[in-house]
This record gives structure tokens, C-alpha cells and sequence, in this order.
């Protein structure tokens, strides 16, 4: 059963995400987490400019997802920072490339869960899993949240992203906030609640 995480991170916190999503997959028997980004779209020195540079060379070892993996996964988890409440830009653009697999239904039934990150609180986190939802809906896939069943979304003792729609993260306005243990917790959980169902779906 191919769990397949793809995201696009522009200073790494999606990845951290990401990569707790791939770990909380890997915990369900029979499951192999794969870990893919989508294609950048900004030239090089514009993310210089932005200071993004050292974050996407970390990335680079992670492989660029193609169309055709979509399909040929069991359940796909997308991670995208939140641009203006909506996804971003590059995941948007990936997307839009995937006109064949709505034509030939290769992704309806199969598992679709969403992730993100934010600047702020209340930076768009839900509405942009929400809105990718629609995404996943026209391609028929069966989506999963982030059920209350993970404990670390109910507290109010810290600062801290997840809602039952997906796990999510504060990056601060600098990007200087790295995911919280809590926030890691949310995304494991997800990855494991994803491929428990996936299995499920499955059989």
C-alpha cells in the first residue's frame, strides 16, 4: 500500500510536516510513505531574494512528483503552506496538470488528506484545507481530516496549529517558528489515521 505525501515548502516547515506525516504512515503495517514535491515555480533569485535558497536546497533530495504517481498511489497526502487562505501557487499549478486523472477517474476512492502552514493563528489555515477539499471532491477522492481522537488539538495551554480538518503549523512572520512537538504529534497521527483508512479502502 503506497502512501503518497507530496507538499511544497519554501522554508522548510511544510517539509518538517511532511516528513512526521511519512513517519506516522510508516507505523501501519504494510504501508511504504513516499515523499514527493511539487515542481517550483519562482526563479532562482527571486527566492534569494526572499531567503528562501538554503530551505529548497535542503529539499533537494526529496524527488519531483509527476502526474502519473497520483494515480498509482493508495491514498495521497498534500502539503501546502497558506497563500492568502488558499493554497499556493506551485501546489495550484501542479494541480491544474492533472486533468488526465479526472478524465480517466484514476483517483476516485482513494484516500486525499490535506496539511498546512501559516504565518499567523489565524493566518487561513482552515480555508485553505478546506478549499483544496474541493480539489480532492472533483477527483472523487474520499477525504480524511484530522479526527478530535488526537487530544493535542484540544488543549488551550499553547500556542499551537491542528483542527480537525488537517495538522497544521505557525511559522511566524519571519518564518522563525519550526513546528512544535504538539504540531508533529497532529501530523504523525494524520499520517497513521490516513493509511489506517487507506488499508481500509483497500481491502
Amino acid at each position: 500500500m503506497k502512501i503518497l505525501i507530496v507538499y511544497y515548502s519554501m522554508y522548510g516547515h511544510i517539509q518538517r510536516l511532511a516528513e512526521a506525516v511519512a513517519e506516522g504512515a510508516r507505523e501501519v503495517a504494510g504501508a511504504e510513505a513516499v515523499l514527493r514535491r511539487v515542481p517550483e515555480t519562482l526563479p532562482a533569485e527571486v527566492l534569494a531574494k526572499m531567503g528562501a535558497t538554503a530551505a529548497q536546497q535542503a529539499q533537494t533530495n526529496i524527488p519531483l512528483c509527476t502526474v502519473e504517481e497520483l494515480g498509482q498511489a493508495d491514498a495521497v497526502i498534500f502539503g501546502t503552506p497558506t497563500r492568502f487562505g488558499n493554497m499556493c501557487g506551485q501546489m495550484r499549478q501542479f494541480l491544474d496538470a492533472t486533468g488526465q486523472l479526472w478524465v480517466s477517474g484514476a483517483l476516485i476512492g482513494k484516500a486525499g488528506s490535506v496539511f498546512t502552514s501559516s504565518a499567523t493563528q489565524h493566518g487561513g489555515q482552515e480555508s485553505t484545507i478546506l478549499s483544496f477539499h474541493t480539489t480532492l471532491l472533483h477527483q472523487g477522492m474520499v477525504i480524511i481530516g484530522l479526527p478530535y481522537s488526537f487530544q493535542g488539538q484540544m488543549g488551550v495551554n499553547e500556542i499551537t496549529g491542528c483542527s480537525p480538518y488537517g495538522a497544521s503549523t505557525i511559522a511566524g512572520g519571519q518564518g522563525e517558528r519550526m513546528p512544535s512537538a504538539n504540531e508533529l504529534a497532529g501530523a504523525r497521527f494524520q499520517g497513521r489515521h490516513v493509511a489506517t483508512i487507506a488499508a481500509k479502502l483497500c481491502s
